[in-house]
């Protein structure tokens, strides 16, 4: 192997290993933050005030949203409304859409 393509490769896994870090280290939103206070965003689906956000179902959670970007089983994701920031997975926010 020459030297270029060594050093290529050492390049992208150092690459791709800083990527994987920054993905975990996204900060978690806050509820307070102002996007998610306007879209009526909590951290505990349970505690949606149905009054104020009457399109809320009980089993509605970020986890089966079709928006939600991590896993089923994962705490926290990344949500496109949220750029930069997880949400937790068993939260809730108003634009909500069932995962096909």
């Amino acid at each position: 192997m020459n030297n270029t393509r060594r050093t290529f490769l050492m390049t992208l896994a150092a690459g791709s290993a800083t990527f994987a870090t920054v993905a975990h280290s996204q900060v978690k939103l806050d509820e307070k933050d102002p996007q998610a206070v306007g879209l009526g965003y909590v951290a505990d689906a349970t505690k949606t005030d149905v009054k104020k956000f009457p399109k809320y179902a009980a089993g509605q959670v970020c986890t089966n949203c079709a928006l939600y970007q991590g896993k089923a089983s994962d705490a926290w994701g990344g949500c496109p409304l949220f750029a930069g920031k997880q949400v937790a997975g068993k939260g809730w926010c108003n634009a909500w859409v069932k995962k096909a």
